[in-house]
């Protein structure tokens, strides 16, 4: 089945947003687009990517994908750096750091880096602005991490990479750093027509959760996360456990990894340990093409949990959102923007928090009702892909003109 094209999404963000899009990308008709990062599968970033370079293509721009290869060694040094900007402190050799940039220029001489406007994400695949092609281009560094209070020592080496770029974008005004450069906001998004979002009908959905032996004797309190300890996936088996005393209920914790984080297994395994042998509770483990069961799962659940300590932003909530459902997250980062705190789910900074929560919304099924529709209408409005595609083409066209008033506030 062929991928929508921009049309398809009128009906669902109305006639002008289709029409402002194309007309940004009519301005910028023959200017070559490329995104860099560091995994095909498995994170949002990659989800992102995955439909926005052909929607951007289909309105009529060239727009290529490219990904950097690494070894073990390279991606358990980028995890660190991963851990390190969002403030928990790692011990990283100067060999690793060398290593990564030996793997970098190696991904320079492989890829074609040659675009108009290059857009690279995360720290990964940050150094390749090192070999970055002569002519006038525009490079852009898309930072999808909560850089707002990075280990110091880690900042320093990547400020000296961040620097040389035109601009960077980034998640929310707290994450910036002081930069020499223009600096910008621009949400992450879903596609509301991915397998993962679009509609299910009952019967799908109770398939495929037969399926998966998920029963639904009881109702389903569900986290989708990659098996990360910033989500928190042990601290969401301990809210459960406290709620599960008042409220009969199940918990069903659903995710895989991704290419470049290496510590998946163990976090997985300290959730099963957590669990035990408690047969009310469900740890998958799913690869990723499971986009329909993780659709079926967050459209099946009562409450849908993120309860990270650390977030860049977060997606399974919009996700969770576009389906109708109230979310309980931890009031962290990308979270505080999707999370209209006692109107579209709650914010928690505990364990015990997040319990009180889901015993408030098992036990209170109009209200969770009415803040489910609540949290569609909000992600309708603020985290489709439509609304990102029409920022990054007008930031695109404000860099390339010097016109800043077309920059979306």
């Amino acid at each position: 089945m062929n991928a929508p094209g921009l049309d398809a999404y009128e009906p669902i963000v109305g006639p002008a947003r289709i029409r402002e899009i194309r007309a940004f990308a009519g301005f910028l008709r023959g200017v070559r687009l490329l995104n860099v990062n560091s995994t095909a599968v498995g994170g949002g970033v990659a989800e992102i990517l995955r439909r926005a370079v052909p929607l951007l293509a289909d309105a009529g721009l060239d727009s290529r994908w490219e990904v950097i290869a690494g070894d073990g060694a390279f991606y358990r040094t980028t995890k660190a750096f991963h851990n390190a900007l969002q403030g928990h402190p790692q011990v990283i050799e100067p060999a690793e750091l060398t290593h990564y940039l030996d793997v970098n220029r190696a991904n320079a001489q492989r890829l074609d880096l040659d675009a108009d406007v290059v857009l690279i994400h995360d720290p990964q695949p940050a150094a390749l602005i090192r070999h970055r092609p002569t002519g006038p281009n525009t490079w852009i560094w898309r930072c999808h991490i909560d850089a707002s209070s990075p280990q110091r020592s880690l900042w320093r080496f990547l400020e000296d990479l961040v620097r040389r770029y035109d601009a960077s974008i980034w998640s929310m005004p707290q994450f910036t750093r002081v930069l020499p450069h223009p600096q910008f906001l621009i949400h992450p998004s879903i596609d509301p027509l991915a397998e993962k979002n679009r509609e299910l009908a009952p019967e799908e959905i109770a398939a495929i959760l037969e399926r998966l032996e998920i029963p639904r004797d009881l109702p389903l309190v569900v986290q989708v996360s990659r098996y990360d300890r910033f989500k928190d996936p042990v601290g969401v088996v301990r809210a459960w456990r406290l709620a599960a005393r008042y409220v009969p209920c199940r918990l069903v914790l659903a995710g895989g990894g991704a290419d470049d984080d290496p510590e998946g297994a163990q976090v997985l395994a300290e959730v099963r340990h957590e669990l035990g042998d408690d047969p009310r509770g469900h740890v998958l483990l799913l690869p990723p093409t499971a986009d329909l069961e993780i659709n079926a799962l967050q459209r099946a659940a009562a409450v849908v949990l993120q309860k990270s300590t650390r977030e860049g932003f977060g997606l399974t909530i919009a996700e969770a959102m576009w389906k109708g459902k109230p979310v309980i997250g931890g009031a962290t980062g990308g979270i505080t923007v999707q999370i209209l705190d006692g109107v579209t789910g709650f914010l928690v900074h505990s364990v015990e928090g997040a319990a009180y929560r889901i015993r408030q919304l098992l036990g209170q099924p109009e209200r969770a009702r009415r803040m489910g529709e609540q949290a569609r209408a909000l992600a309708r409005e603020r985290f489709l892909i439509t609304r990102h595609l029409q920022d990054f083409l007008a930031l695109v066209l404000a860099m390339r003109t010097g016109i800043r008033e077309l920059l979306v506030p």
